[in-house]
């Protein structure tokens, strides 16, 4: 549990004002846009939107708000997500065949939800304690994230249609640049690593512990297309020693030849994006690549992906800045200009795998009751992202904030830095 929990009239602003944000991402979507599941890892608009509700009703009204009377009994199922303690689920790859409860009606049941939320942190119900505060921020912050899945859902089913839909056709591009090149060394030596502040935190960022990294180096700025581009044509989709062998596996069963939604034509490579499709932007970074294809690219490089504890010493002392969602681009964007030495782009535009398995730290605690499936329950057979995306709401992130997919995955906006050790 977080050491101190939000006060109960910063959780009755912060609220709606999540809340609100969730409903202003669906909006370029129509009604047919949001029923689609176009693959098991995805959701459907619609259930997004249902089972963040789903979440403060089981875990917060439920419990705490006397009088409480669900919209319909039956959601407690059709929107739990994968929480054995809190009851049975509908199956995961099945939510694009729920054409009921319509998208109107998921929009009633977050309307009802959002009634019942209101009268309890206005203090209907008495004073908020300290553990209910606690789950409150934590399901605004289960709902940031959801904010993220949300958009990368979406995109995966508009890149589906032949008809190249885009989500928006407004968004805004940065201008080309020149990646930073180079590395920027670091001494290393015994550092600390997750956190122990008194705010919000997930339990896998928890407890805050001493490392020791040797000297290495990192990347100044994320591979961009450009310099990914360099590998593919240099073979590295068809060379069986730049991959670990379950990568190798992988590229062969998905046919992968490049990451996910470029497609090559006459005139060469072009992605798809949500704001359309669009010759690929040589000096943006390189996104949607499984850990399988930042690895092989890293051992092409004759370089490595950084260790989690490397990435959070490098970023600890910067700030939370970048292109991040409330930025408005939706797309990772060319590094702007750093000082020499400095590191670009290390929060917003591409999530960047490290090398570190998902596992707890020592000393790991998981959260109380049913909430400590939130995390724990992960750790294994994935890997570890740092930095956040261009689809991450900046207020979520932190240095010590551990993302995590299995290495196949590649619909998020997944891109890599490179790192090496010290000469």
């Amino acid at each position: 549990m977080s050491t101190r929990a939000a006060t109960q009239a910063e959780l009755e602003l912060l609220y709606p004002r999540i809340r609100a944000a969730t409903e202003a991402l669906c909006a370029p979507l129509a009604p047919e846009d949001q029923v689609v599941q176009s693959m098991p890892d995805a959701s459907p608009t619609k259930w997004h939107l249902a089972h963040t509700s789903w979440f403060f009703e089981t875990f917060v009204l439920a419990p705490h708000a006397p009088g409480y009377r669900a919209l319909d009994e039956r959601y407690a199922t059709l929107f739990n997500s994968y929480y054995h303690a809190a009851g049975e689920r509908h199956p995961r790859p099945e939510r694009g065949l729920l054409s009921r409860p319509t998208v109107g009606e998921a929009r009633a049941y977050r309307a009802h939800v959002d009634g019942a939320m209101r009268a309890l942190l206005a203090g209907e119900h008495g004073p908020l304690s300290g553990e209910l505060a606690f789950v409150i921020e934590l399901g605004l912050n289960h709902e940031e994230q959801h904010q993220e899945l949300l958009l990368t859902d979406a995109k995966h089913v508009l890149a589906l249609n032949p008809l190249e839909p885009a989500y928006r056709t407004d968004l805004a591009r940065a201008p080309r640049a020149a990646p930073a090149a180079g590395f920027a060394a670091f001494d290393g030596g015994l550092v600390e690593i997750g956190t122990d502040a008194p705010g919000f935190a997930f339990d896998n960022e928890r407890p805050r512990h001493r490392h020791w990294l040797e000297p290495f180096e990192l990347a100044r700025a994320p591979v961009s297309a450009g310099e990914y581009l360099e590998f593919m044509r240099d073979g590295g989709y068809e060379r069986s020693e730049l991959w670990l062998s379950d990568g190798w596996d992988a590229r062969a069963k998905h046919g992968w030849e490049a990451p996910l939604y470029w497609k090559h034509g006459d005139d060469g490579w072009r992605e798809v994006t949500l704001g359309g499709a669009r010759a690929v932007e040589e000096s943006e970074p390189v996104c949607h690549v499984s850990f399988y294809e930042a690895d092989a690219y890293a051992r092409w490089k004759g370089a490595r992906l950084p260790l989690e504890e490397e990435w959070e010493h490098a970023a600890a002392a910067r700030p939370i800045a970048g292109n991040l969602l409330e930025r408005g681009r939706l797309h990772p964007a060319p590094a702007a200009r750093v000082p020499e030495g400095e590191l670009a782009q290390l929060f917003g535009d591409v999530w960047e795998w490290t090398a570190s398995p998902y596992a707890p730290y020592r000393g790991f605690r998981p959260f109380q009751g049913a909430l400590g499936e939130y995390n724990g329950k992960w750790m294994s057979s994935r890997y570890v992202l740092r930095g956040g995306s261009c689809v991450t709401p900046e207020r979520h992130l932190r240095a010590s904030y551990r993302n995590f997919f299995g290495p196949e995955a590649r619909w998020q906006f997944t891109g890599l830095r490179l790192a090496r050790s010290a000469p």
